[in-house]
């Protein structure tokens, strides 16, 4: 029976409906729109994509947002970002595009929010490591990405997952990708079996190109650079790794030397470039259904994007101890899966958290994958911990200016 409170709330969730449709681009995804694997029977007052992004928040697995790595690792020093700063930093940059293009604000949070969800200990080093792992214990390759949906659909909940959206599910799953053209355009039309197609696709071959297919989700695929690309370099600055004069002259001039005048360009840039969106013919108006940079801002961006590339990410000098860390996971992903085939999903593992999980989970995952699962959800805090505890060389933080 309906409550008369319960009618209030309802009669202000149609008139929200109804102000999206008056207000927000034709072009938008309007959360009447939205689609969920599985249909529930209980109908709260919040609309779908904003009830999205309350599920990842409350969700074990962006708790451990807040000891991840972001770039730098092992390092005693507050003032560097970590995972959970970047997501914030992603969120706040997206949200400011789509409500300046008149796109719906709740989908971009909810993509933002879980984008990175499924990046395991020590960034994109852990990610590397783990792929080769994976491989070689007959599993797909390690994306964090495509973990990212695993953690969400399957691994939540004790294994029943968040049921989200397909909009925002797609938006996550094609955050990834480096953006070497001007311009980037959704692929409309998605339905539940192509984004599974999608995900198997991806599992096989790594390199497969994919699209959102919502101007939302490429609103936070664009905004996962404009969010990493400046504040990694004021990270190594802070470290004294690299100096402000060494960003190239011609990045500088176009974009600037700060984190703050780099992403306030980049934002300038690509909501004057991507106006159109505002004012389409209509939904199907493909000519106008796309967003993107000037080709002088996307040029720089590429520019320093490579800057980063040479001078942070595969500088050998930022990698302390990796060899140690690759020899924690071996021995940690060798530890528990001997655990899970001598006795199978017991307490050993996880202090009972593999026991908990529903039967469906179980059966439907092989003990690799299990293990996979579990060592990708852990902070690196706690990595360290169990790697120490088996008897491995645990590496040393440092402590750099700052």
């Amino acid at each position: 029976m309906t409550t008369q409170t319960e009618k209030i709330l309802f009669a202000i969730q149609e008139e929200l409906f109804r102000q999206e449709r008056r207000q927000l681009s034709p072009l938008a995804a309007l959360s009447r729109d939205a689609v969920r694997r599985r249909p529930e029977t209980l109908q709260g007052h919040r609309q779908p994509f904003a009830q999205d992004a309350d599920r990842i928040l409350h969700s074990k697995a962006y708790t451990r947002y807040i000891d991840k790595t972001q770039v730098f690792s092992l390092i005693d020093n507050d003032h560097i970002t970590h995972r959970v700063l970047h997501v914030q930093m992603v969120s706040r940059i997206a949200r400011t595009i789509g409500r300046f293009l008149g796109l719906n604000e709740d989908l971009i949070e909810a993509v933002a929010l879980g984008h990175d969800i499924g990046h395991p200990p020590f960034g994109h080093e852990g990610e590397y490591i783990l792929a080769r792992l994976c491989c070689d214990h007959g599993l797909d390759v390690f994306q964090h990405n495509l973990q990212s949906i695993q953690f969400l659909e399957r691994f939540e909940k004790k294994g029943k997952g968040l049921n989200l959206t397909l909009q925002v599910l797609d938006g996550i799953l094609c955050h990834d990708g480096e953006v070497h053209d001007n311009r980037l355009a959704p692929a409309r039309g998605k339905t539940f079996v192509d984004f599974d197609r999608e995900v198997r696709g991806k599992g096989v071959e790594p390199l497969t190109p994919l699209v959102p297919m919502t101007l939302e989700g490429c609103v936070v695929r664009l905004s996962d650079t404009i969010a990493y690309i400046g504040r990694d370099i004021e990270d190594a600055i802070e470290l004294e790794l690299i100096d402000r004069r060494e960003i190239p002259a011609e990045c500088g001039r176009l974009l600037g030397t700060s984190n703050g005048t780099i992403v306030y360009t980049l934002v300038t840039d690509l909501v004057a470039h991507s106006r159109h969106v505002r004012a389409p013919a209509g939904p199907g108006d493909r000519e106008h259904d796309w967003i993107g940079f000037s080709p002088e801002a996307a040029e720089a961006m590429q520019r320093l994007k490579r800057f980063n590339y040479e001078r942070i990410y595969r500088n050998p000098a930022f990698k302390p101890d990796y060899d140690k860390i690759r020899t924690c996971y071996v021995m940690l992903f060798d530890h528990y899966l001997r655990l899970l085939r001598e006795q199978g999903p017991a307490d050993g593992l996880g202090g009972g958290l593999v026991n908990s999980m529903t039967d469906e989970y179980l059966a439907a995952h092989a003990p690799a994958a299990i293990v996979r699962d579990y060592i990708a959800g852990m902070t690196d805090e706690f990595f360290l911990r169990q790697a120490g505890a088996i008897g491995c060389q645990i590496p040393e933080r440092r402590c750099l200016p700052g």
